[in-house]
Order: structure tokens, then sequence, then C-alpha cells
């Protein structure tokens, strides 16, 4: 598995500072301002790199890129390396050489966004290798688990009921009446349709009741005072002689006849 395992760049800043730092002589934390600040013991380039779960800090000379010195980390925050007390662009870590000696050397950057990046690369790839771990840990407790026998016991049955698929004991199943063009209907539903009462012809009584005038007959001999006589007129009431209908003024004139002949009546009128 190791030799499967590849190297990954992480970050890689082109300008960092190395400085010879004086051994610490108690619990407190770094100071960079016990280092000589104006004059770094070597400058070159350094590159954060992963194998694994191990992250390496590598200073690399700019030019020819030979290793000057690394630092392998296990663990972020931890020994490996530690932030100083009094500047956020400082470090100090530990490098070790092939044969186990390891010393501890300060590194810093000019620009303060450079060392925001070598911090969020290392916690980034910590924060992978814990997500890993918890991963790996939650496999191996589910190997250790008595697994469930979901399979079949021999001579054990299932019994499945699918919507109309079911009959009763004893009977079969309906038939399904097949319609045109080979579709099986399925029957009608109980009570079947409501038949709508036929409308019931009119009676001869509602018949009779309705009369109709009788139509009638255009003659030049007859006038408009005459048909309007013959409608208010009954139907059984015979006709007049039509020399009677003709004069309608002549009850008047006769009227006016029957009546005596008065004496003139005297006037102061003079008649011309």
């Amino acid at each position: 598995a190791a030799e499967l395992e590849y190297e990954s760049v992480l970050c890689v800043k082109p300008d960092v500072n190395v400085y010879r730092i004086p051994p610490r002589t108690s619990n407190r934390g770094y100071r960079a301002s016990d280092w000589k600040l104006d004059h770094p013991d070597w400058t070159g380039r350094l590159r954060v790199t992963s194998k694994g779960k191990t992250a390496y800090i590598k200073l690399e000379d700019k030019v020819s890129g030979e290793l000057f010195a690394q630092a392998p980390i296990d663990q972020y925050p931890g020994i490996a390396v530690e932030t100083v007390a009094d500047s956020s662009r400082y470090f100090v870590i530990r490098i070790q050489d092939g044969t186990g000696r390891s010393a501890f050397i300060g590194i810093g950057f000019t620009d303060r966004g450079d060392a925001f990046d070598f911090n969020v690369s290392l916690q980034d790839h910590f924060k992978w290798v814990k997500q890993e771990t918890e991963i790996s840990k939650e496999s191996q407790e589910a190997d250790t688990r008595p697994k469930l026998d979901l399979g079949f016991k021999e001579g054990q049955t299932i019994k499945l009921n699918i919507g109309n698929m079911t009959t009763k004991k004893g009977g079969a199943a309906k038939p399904r009446v097949s319609g045109s063009g080979g579709l099986s209907l399925l029957p009608p539903p109980p009570g079947g349709k409501i038949a709508v009462p036929p409308i019931p012809p009119p009676s001869s009584t509602a018949i009779a009741n309705h009369v109709t005038p009788p139509p009638v007959l255009k003659s030049s001999n007859v006038g408009s005072a005459d048909i309007l006589l013959d409608l208010d007129a009954p139907a059984s009431a015979s006709k007049a002689p039509a020399s009677a209908t003709t004069d309608l003024w002549g009850d008047f004139s006769t009227a006016s006849s029957a009546v005596p002949n008065q004496a003139p009546q005297q006037s102061n009128w003079v008649q011309f």
C-alpha cells in the first residue's frame, strides 16, 4: 500500500526566509522578535507536499531545486509546526534528516497572504486525514457487527396481494367482458344507468283548448273593418249581409231621422 501512494503538492511559495533560533529556556512560546529578522540565515523556496497521511515541508533552492531541509508532519497543530506568539508570518518547524537527527528552525514570509496559504494547506490536509480515519473506523465496526440474514429459509414462502388479483376461496375470478378491438373491458357497476322517463304526448283536451282562428279570405269587397268585426264575433254567429256592413254610418243617420222635427227657435241673428 505504501508503494501505491503518490506525492501531491499542497502549496508552493517562492520566497521564504530561514532563521537560526535560540533554544527555548522556558515553557512560554517562541517570539519572532528574538530572531535576527533583518539577517536571515537562508532564503529559498517552500513546498508543502503530502504522501498518504503525512505532510512534508520542503525547503528547496530557488534555481536548482536542491533540497535544503524537510520537516515531516504527522499532526497539526503539533510539535512539528508551531506558531510564534508575536506574529502570524513566522513559524517554528522541526526538520529531520535521513539518520533520525532533528533540529528546530524558524521560517518567515514577507507577505502575510503567503503565511495564510501555508497555514490553510496544512489545516485542510489534516482535516481530510481525520475524515478518512473516521470512515475507516466506521467500516471496521460495521464488519464486526452480526449481519442480518434476510434470505428465505428452507420451505419458507411468501404471499403477495396485488390489487384485484385476489379471489375468494372456492370461487373463480370474475370474467372480464372483451370489447371491440381486442380490449378487455370491466363489467358495468351494479345498478346500471337510470332510465329517463319519456315525455308524454299532449292530451286531446289541451289540443281542444288551443283554438286557432279560422283563416280570413281576402276579398276586394270586404274592408278592414269587416275583418275586425269577424274576429270579435263568436264562431256560432252568422255573418251579416255585405250591404249592411258596408254602410258603417247608417245607424247614426237613422237615429237622427227618428227624432221629431222641432220648431225652429227664434234667434236674434240676422240671416243674410
